[in-house]
């Protein structure tokens, strides 16, 4: 059984002194911020810095795509992404 935690994404907006980003985070508060990429949309923005944390977590199985491997569902601030493996 794999017992990693959700990740959860939320979009934060540009300021005087950085452009867009997207915020990855594990309830234990791991981070990851990635800058806005801009030629994806929607859920692929949030799905890009969740992977890049499950990346850096060392979570995701080798060989299987992102999308393969965690389910996302919207909420009131970004995406929740679970592991369905």
């Amino acid at each position: 059984m794999n017992t990693s935690q959700a990740i959860t994404t939320k979009y934060l907006p540009c300021t005087n002194t950085k452009g867009s980003r997207i915020q990855a985070k594990t309830a234990s508060g791991i981070k990851a911020i990635i800058s806005y990429p801009y030629e994806l949309s929607g859920v692929d923005c949030h799905a890009l810095a969740a992977e890049t944390l499950a990346k850096q977590l060392g979570w995701l199985e080798s060989g299987t795509p992102f999308e393969k491997q965690y389910a996302a569902g919207g909420t009131s601030t970004g995406y929740v992404f679970v592991n369905r493996l």
